[in-house]
């Protein structure tokens, strides 16, 4: 691992009360040296304590945390060498951008002519030449997001943390600085715990992803191989969008979902199991076309570059997208549906 970060069966308990819930519960896992790791879930799940434990903003009720090799489980933020940046930015209002950039360079006793120079080096870094003597109210929301990215890289940590840094940002900007976080993380090779509820973004920037649910990791792998192969129900359903059917594995390795058959990429023991299909795995045919699945069109979206369609089959309601502009579907229309390769995968059965 080369001594990254390294969780070791990790509690978290708020209070002193036995009974109240955990809010993280004897997770262990490790973010490499000089990569990024995206730790994702829905509200609730564990993944901001998590990120807060890892900054020394909160303290684990039992096991250890360690990083670059030495236990810190017990040492506040300033004793670990770490940047964290808030969802909020929490610039300064009343400073202008370089002093801002500056302010934790000056808090350690830097002198003020290398902070300056440190502070302009670091806003270079990420695009904001010529912006010093800007205030915080004069900046659009990607700027200060530049600027607060240049706050937490100036102290040069050992470790980067990010908590929700988009979520403020419109969709464009949010592609823009996830682009520009992940190529800085590689050029500068930073070691990043990075936060998230966005299945698309994690995907984007990530060496690694830790799904989270209820405090504990459901599944952690790269990001293809929690697309491609999730090992649960929840994870398929989280990672982008998967509707899940019931379906039987027979003896020969194949799969029953309704009347299509499926061969799955990886053994599957017999029995009953799901099938998680993304909507974008639907193929779309005539309603005389056999051999699939015969479907009514409920309702249809135009989204631009594609089309979001809802048909009643007899799997219950299926939500499909399709990048087929030229033939849109009217609602009622029939159609049958088959499957392509990928954007299905085969989880266990409850």
């Amino acid at each position: 691992m080369n001594n990254g970060i390294e969780f070791r069966n990790v509690t978290k308990r708020y209070g002193s009360d036995k009974n109240a819930p955990l809010a993280v519960t004897g997770i262990s896992f490790e973010v490499p040296v000089g990569t990024l790791t995206t730790i994702l879930g829905p509200s609730g799940c564990g993944k901001t304590t998590t990120l807060r434990m890892i900054a020394g903003l909160e303290s684990p009720t039992s096991g250890s945390i360690l990083m670059g090799g030495r236990d810190v489980t017990t040492l506040g933020p300033a004793e670990r060498n770490v940047s964290m940046m808030f969802q909020s930015y929490a610039l300064f209002p009343h400073m202008n951008v370089i002093e801002n950039v500056g302010y934790g360079l000056r808090m350690s006793g830097v002198k003020k002519e290398e902070a300056l120079a440190r502070a302009r080096e670091a806003l270079r870094g990420v695009g904001l030449v010529g912006f010093d003597e800007r205030l915080p109210s004069e900046l659009s929301g990607g700027q200060q997001q530049r600027v607060a990215l240049a706050r937490a890289l100036v102290l040069e940590p050992a470790v980067l943390l990010f908590d929700e840094p988009l979520s403020n940002l419109d969709a464009r900007l949010r592609r823009e600085m996830r682009e520009e976080i992940r190529a800085l993380q590689q050029r500068l090779k930073l070691t990043v715990a990075y936060v998230t509820h966005d299945q698309s973004e994690a995907l984007a920037v990530s060496d690694q992803i830790i799904v989270m649910d209820h405090g504990v990791i459901a599944q952690r792998g790269t990001p293809e191989q929690l697309y491609g192969r999730p090992e649960s129900e929840f994870v398929a359903g989280f990672m982008g969008e998967a509707m899940v059917f019931p379906a039987v594995a027979g003896a020969d390795g194949s799969v029953a979902l309704g009347p299509l058959r499926l061969q799955p990429r990886y053994a599957v023991a017999p029995g009953t199991v799901k099938v998680a299909v993304r909507p974008e795995a639907w193929r779309i045919g005539a309603a005389d076309a056999g051999g699939g699945l015969a479907a009514t069109l409920r309702k249809s979206a135009y989204l631009g570059s594609f089309y979001e369609y809802g048909f009643d089959t007899s799997l219950g309601p299926v939500f499909v997208v399709s990048t087929d502009l030229s033939s849109p579907l009217a609602a009622g229309a029939q159609a049958t549906l088959s499957l392509g390769a990928h954007g299905v995968s085969v989880v266990p059965g409850a």
